[in-house]
């Protein structure tokens, strides 16, 4: 544990040092042109797109606090430019996003990672590839059918590696690809001794190698804080010996994000998610209810489904008020829906608007759960996949 502290304490360093290169290259504004604010609009474009954006980790399943130093290139593309019946169509393209994790949190998880989003505009692709090493301490809730519900703590060493590849259909805003997923997981229980002898036999030293097609529709004005807009997406995934992995087992993901101004300063949000898993998956690959208030993987089951509506109400041109409240259940069975309690969140938050050329904001959320509060540092949406 020593050396890993030491890895993630060194790549804090590099990040700074990254951080201190770039702004010594050219002086930037932090100031927007058009109100004099505070804005890093005009340094991410300066900057070759580089922001160090530290945090601070709030999710209560690692220990409710932490720190995080995330280095971000955030770089602008050109529209598609498409000629529909002798007409020049431009098309917004989504920048291209690269960034790296630094993460430690109190409950002693560590993480680093590596991550970049963009788009091969001539060939219309849009890509994601991602991959880095986590030692995660978090627990899972397990029901025994003589001792009731009890918590398990479990430290799981992950290796993980991400591809995901979606081309665009026609002039239109829908994509369809594929995705993959390797995970090279290492399970121990760390948890109260008494319940060892449960909880043996999920420790487990396994790979689980995944294959999906995935299906989307993304008309958003932007992919930080939308104003407007849809994305809906589907995936289908498989994991089988013959892709190398130890598990057999499908899932399915679904969910949609719309926006809508309902007046000048208003912006309403409804999200609905869900996801089924089919077979015998890993405990800690089960389906769970993922919202602001509610601990990760604290509501477990094969089936998962939920909805959360969200305002933003802009008070200024910088500054917005957040409200929102969603429900979700967890269950093994669609036969069990009715069986199945549901589980409330509700919260408030802010925004600053931070960079008005790319319509990003920052800001906190506090949300109340069953029996818990949280709170949570955003950058862009809370609502990411």
């Amino acid at each position: 544990m020593a050396n890993s502290k030491k890895y993630v304490f060194l790549f804090f360093i590099t990040l700074l040092e990254w951080s201190l290169l770039f702004a010594q290259k050219k002086p930037v504004s932090l100031k927007d042109s058009l109100d004099g604010k505070f804005d890093l609009s005009r340094y991410i474009i300066d900057a070759n797109g580089f922001v160090p954006v530290p945090m601070i980790i709030t999710e209560p399943a690692v220990g409710g606090f932490g720190g995080a130093i995330i280095p971000v290139f955030i770089k602008k593309k050109k529209p598609y430019e498409d000629s529909i019946n002798g007409k020049l169509i431009k098309t917004p393209v989504a920048p291209d996003v690269t960034g790296g994790a630094a993460i430690y949190t109190v409950n002693n998880t560590w993480a680093l990672a590596a991550f970049r989003a963009g788009t091969f505009v001539k060939s219309r692709i849009k890509y994601i590839i991602g991959g880095g090493y986590a030692n995660v301490n978090m627990s899972f809730y397990k029901t025994f059918s003589q001792l009731g519900e009890k918590e398990l703590k479990f430290n799981l060493s992950v290796i993980p590696f991400f591809l995901q590849g979606t081309k665009r259909i026609g002039f239109s805003h829908w994509y369809a690809g594929f995705k993959y997923l390797f995970l090279k997981t290492d399970v121990n229980y760390v948890g109260d001794t008494i319940l060892y002898s449960m909880a043996k036999p999920l420790e487990q030293d396994r790979i689980v190698s995944q294959l999906g097609v995935t299906i989307e529709l993304d008309n958003r004005d932007n992919i930080f804080t939308p104003d407007k807009g849809i994305r809906f997406h589907v995936d289908v995934n498989c994991s089988d010996n013959i892709l190398g992995s130890d598990y057999d087992f499908w899932k399915v993901n679904y969910f949609v994000y719309g926006y809508k101004p309902i007046s000048k300063k208003i912006i309403a949000g409804l999200r609905i998610d869900g996801r089924q898993a089919f077979n015998d998956p890993p405990f800690y690959l089960l389906p769970y209810i993922d919202m602001r208030g509610i601990p990760v993987a604290r509501y477990q089951g094969n089936v998962d489904i939920l909805s959360e509506i969200e305002l933003r109400w802009d008070l200024k041109f910088r500054w917005s008020l957040m409200l929102y409240s969603g429900t979700g259940k967890a269950f093994d069975e669609w036969s069990k829906f009715d069986e199945a309690d549901w589980v409330w969140s509700y919260g408030t938050g802010f925004r600053y608007l931070l960079a008005r050329e790319f319509k990003l904001r920052v800001g906190i959320d506090v949300a109340r759960g069953p029996g818990t509060w949280a709170y949570y540092i955003v950058f862009g949406s809370n609502w990411r996949k």
